[in-house]
């Protein structure tokens, strides 16, 4: 006969969502900056294999797939995480900050929000429907 264990074994703690970047707590708010330099070539790389395996892939007998340019440094962002020690206000976390930013404490000047759209024409409804 086998041994039965006296009861369920617990699974051990694990975080619900993602951890700060800085020191591995529960995060509590998340920003974005811009790729360093070895993180851009990093990830250019990746984009590069990922395109160079799939040309690979790729049916003999069809055109070959068509990518597009690769991305640009403008193009690419990283999320940060940060804690209840290392979280930055909600307004310096709606913005998209520079690849030298050490936030926290943010020091850079982050890039300015995007304007917002106009709004729409408002569309002229028939006689007798207004």
């Amino acid at each position: 006969m086998t041994e039965q264990p006296d009861g369920p074994t617990p699974v051990p703690d694990q975080p619900a969502g993602p951890a700060c970047t800085t020191c591995g707590a529960p995060a509590c708010v998340h920003w974005q900056r811009r790729l360093t330099d070895a993180e851009f070539a990093d990830y250019l790389a990746l984009v590069q294999g990922r395109r160079d395996e799939l040309t690979e892939l790729a049916d003999q007998q069809k055109p070959p797939p068509d990518f597009g340019p690769l991305p640009t440094a403008d193009e690419v962002t990283r999320t940060i995480y940060g804690c209840l020690d290392h979280a930055i206000t909600l307004d310096a976390a709606s913005l998209i900050h520079t690849k030298a930013c050490t936030a926290p404490p943010c020091t850079c000047t982050p890039e300015p929000a995007p304007e917002p759209e106009p709004e729409p024409e408002p569309q002229q409804l028939p006689p007798g429907w207004g």
